[in-house]
């Protein structure tokens, strides 16, 4: 699934890498084709709509979802945005119909009554380090996403809606597994984050990855910032 500018998200890991010196390959995983579990450092599942995931789900599970558990196990990434993120947790229930998901991260997800979540976003997280930093996006989502007991959330809604528009939390966090509605895109508008993928996908402090000059990335981040009210 890629139809909300998920390339963007591609292009600044390709990109990022690159101006390090940091080697990067770049292969997709289709309809019908296999999953190597051992072959990738991250593994990125993009965004769609309903027809999509339904058929993303059935080739999830019949294909990819062991491969993605043993890649898990092995402390790789893997990043889920939106429709991507839902296919992470146990099930996305539409009406009558259960899809599926990858029983990765412990959350759930139904198409409830009501308005889409949609609108600019920023989210307060704290990773490895325990330092609080800002992540801002867009959100475009229909289902409301539910994190079981003890599932820990990506972050803390400073405006916007997240996961459900009730509960203050956005996304999901478990080890190196991240699932998060935030696109628009997400890495772009995040350069702190994409750094913070790159390094932990490499086993690294991100403290010891080579200095950019980020000041247009810097921009674009306090843009999307001002554009959620933050």
């Amino acid at each position: 699934m890629n139809i909300y500018a998920d390339r963007g998200n591609l292009l600044v890991l390709e990109h990022r890498c690159s101006w390090r010196g940091i080697g990067f390959e770049l292969s997709s995983s289709g309809l019908g084709e296999s999953l190597s579990p051992d072959a990738h450092d991250l593994y990125y599942l993009g965004g769609g709509q309903d027809r999509d995931q339904r058929l993303c789900a059935e080739d999830l599970i019949e294909l990819k979802r062991d491969s993605l558990h043993t890649a898990a196990t092995r402390n790789a990434v893997i990043l889920g945005v939106c429709g991507g993120y839902q296919l992470l947790g146990h099930s996305y229930t539409l009406g009558e119909e259960e899809i599926p998901g990858a029983g990765l991260l412990d959350v759930r997800t139904v198409r409830e009554d009501g308005p889409r979540l949609i609108g600019n976003v920023a989210i307060e997280v704290s990773l490895d380090d325990g330092d609080k930093r800002v992540l801002a996006g867009f959100e475009n989502h229909g289902g409301r996403t539910y994190l079981d007991t003890d599932q820990e959330a990506l972050g803390r809604v400073l405006k916007g809606h997240g996961n459900d528009g009730h509960s203050g939390f956005e996304g999901a966090h478990a080890g190196n597994m991240i699932g998060t509605y935030l696109h628009g895109p997400l890495l772009p508008k995040n350069a702190w984050f994409a750094d913070w993928l790159i390094a932990t996908a490499l086993h690294l402090d991100p403290s010891g990855l080579i200095p950019l000059d980020d000041a247009f990335e810097q921009e674009a981040h306090l843009s999307a910032r001002r554009a959620a009210g933050v």
